[in-house]
């Protein structure tokens, strides 16, 4: 695995647990800032052929890969 692979599907795990967190807190900004980080990580990570936990993806109800 590159070393770029592994930065993107733990840029993509960090996005997952701050949403997670921001949810859990109740923050609603703090979730929307997630949301997008996650967004722009995991469009990064499909144009360039990485591919990250999908089963993840539909437990944040986001269905994405």
């Amino acid at each position: 695995m590159s070393a770029f692979a592994e930065a993107m599907r733990e840029r993509v795990r960090a996005a997952r647990a701050a949403l997670a967190e921001a949810r859990a807190a109740g923050d609603s900004y703090a979730a929307a800032v997630a949301e997008d980080e996650l967004d722009d990580a995991l469009r990064l990570a499909l144009a360039h052929g990485v591919v990250t936990d999908a089963a993840a993806d539909e437990e944040d109800g986001q269905g994405r890969s």
